[in-house]
């Protein structure tokens, strides 16, 4: 064990820490797309429940991310400053036409990435699984890609 941490700590190290302003910058970047990757799950949920159920509850959303109702209260609070929902208290959250546009990137993103992991042989289980991350983390250029291909093997098939 001991030997392992040496190690760990030489390769440390070999890479100096950036300065306080550099390394603070970075990390305000990674939270801020943290937490467009929340917005987008939230709306894209919501938009899946208003089509299937008629209305978005604050309970159902809440149940279906796995989260406590307090803190989906909070992350629809945000989005409603934002802009990309509108909600009265104790009453259904309704996509704005911001959220609306926003969810169906979300959803193009998700199903391109989803087909395209099972076009590759990636179990249907799986697939499901990756694609709520992966989404978040492909560039357009990509999803240009994955669709190129998607349709050249329709062409094939």
């Amino acid at each position: 064990m001991r030997h392992q941490r040496g190690n760990k700590a030489a390769a440390a190290a070999e890479r100096p820490l950036d300065d306080p302003g550099t390394q603070a910058e970075a990390f305000a970047v990674v939270r801020q797309a943290h937490q467009m990757e929340l917005t987008e799950d939230y709306v894209e949920l919501i938009d899946d429940l208003i089509r299937n159920q008629g209305e978005a509850r604050l309970v159902d959303i809440a149940e279906r991310l796995g989260v406590s109702q307090p803190s989906a209260s909070k992350t629809v609070a945000r989005l409603q400053r934002e802009g990309y929902v509108t909600s009265e208290p104790y009453r259904a959250v309704f996509l704005t036409d911001k959220g609306k546009a926003l969810a169906e990137s979300s959803r193009h993103r998700h199903d391109a990435v989803y087909r395209f992991l099972l076009a590759i042989g990636v179990s249907a289980a799986t697939a499901r699984i990756d694609s709520e991350g992966l989404e978040h983390h492909v560039s357009e250029e990509t999803l240009m890609a994955f669709d190129r291909i998607m349709k050249e093997r329709q062409c094939n098939d």
